[in-house]
């Protein structure tokens, strides 16, 4: 082989040793793949309906706590027996007419008095099918003339009260029986303050 051809071929070798490195090191670079974004998987869909405001309840109407009904229910006669005799009893303890009571050799009326009056004028006016008669009373003390007069007065006090408060005079008839009927019998203070009284007896 000549030098020349020698010299040629050692040329193509050195060549060729420096391209391949030169050819190695020349790659494509490798693009990198996306990852997907986990915060963008984290997001709730968005509602294909807008939500509505929750539905209130119109507030409750507060009653008027000033304004005062009546509560008491209204008695009526028809509420008695038939029997007058029943009525009367049914009507003292039911508190519908009370009696009058008085101070000992005293026609005028206290205020205990009044009050009992006021509820039995209050209930006879609404209950126009019963009359009233009074009966005057006294206890043993003092002549019995002097007691059915006493007692007199007493049953005229009564009826006057009921009148200004409207009951019908026409309605309310007056008797003495002085010291002749005693509600107890007894003879003591505790049993003559029983009997000093204005009795209410209803009457058809």
């Amino acid at each position: 082989m000549t030098k020349a051809v020698k010299g040629f071929l050692s040329g193509l070798v050195l060549i060729a040793l420096i391209a391949v490195p030169a050819c190695r090191h020349k790659t494509t670079p490798v693009k990198p793949v996306p990852q997907p974004d986990t915060a963008a998987t984290m997001v709730p869909p968005v509602p294909t309906t807008v939500p509505q405001p929750a539905q209130t309840q119109p507030p409750a109407i507060k009653p008027n706590e000033d304004f005062v009904t009546e509560t008491a229910p209204r008695v009526t006669s028809e509420e008695l027996s038939g029997n007058i005799e029943e009525a009367n009893r049914q009507a003292q303890l039911r508190g519908f007419i009370k009696d009058a009571y008085f101070g000992y050799d005293e026609a005028a009326l206290g205020a205990d008095a009044q009050a009992a009056l006021t509820d039995s004028a209050n209930w006879l006016k609404r209950n126009a099918g019963f009359n009233l008669l009074i009966e005057g009373h006294c206890d043993e003390r003092g002549t019995e003339q002097y007691n059915l007069a006493l007692g007199d007065r007493r049953a005229n006090q009564a009826k006057q009260f009921l009148m200004t408060l409207g009951v019908d005079a026409a309605r309310i008839r007056t008797v003495s029986y002085g010291e002749e009927r005693p509600f107890d019998p007894g003879h003591d203070e505790s049993a003559w303050a029983k009997n000093r009284r204005a009795h209410l007896v209803l009457v058809k």
